[in-house]
């Protein structure tokens, strides 16, 4: 029972980080889609790469601003996961 109360602790922590990696990204993506769609109903310019250039950037700079503390919630969950590993095989 040990096992599976440690292994659904893990997935639990997976998907909420999971979620904080993805969530900047998601969030900044939605903004901007909604942005550049009132935009878009309001000027009655319906041009595909319109939305597709703005997204790109504001990914971008998304990217730059919260790489590093994304890699590095990653890279803390990793360490976390290697040390439940060597715990178990002792």
């Amino acid at each position: 029972m040990d096992d599976t109360a440690s292994l659904l602790s893990l997935a639990d922590r997976m998907l909420w980080v999971t979620a904080l990696v993805a969530a900047p990204v998601l969030l900044a993506s939605l903004a901007v889609g909604l942005v550049v769609g009132v935009i878009q109903a309001a000027t009655s310019v319906n041009e595909q790469t319109l939305t597709f250039v703005p997204k790109l950037a504001v990914i971008a700079l998304v990217l730059v601003v919260f790489g590093a503390s994304m890699l590095g919630l990653i890279g803390d969950f990793t360490q976390q996961i290697f040390e439940q590993i060597a715990q178990v095989s002792r």
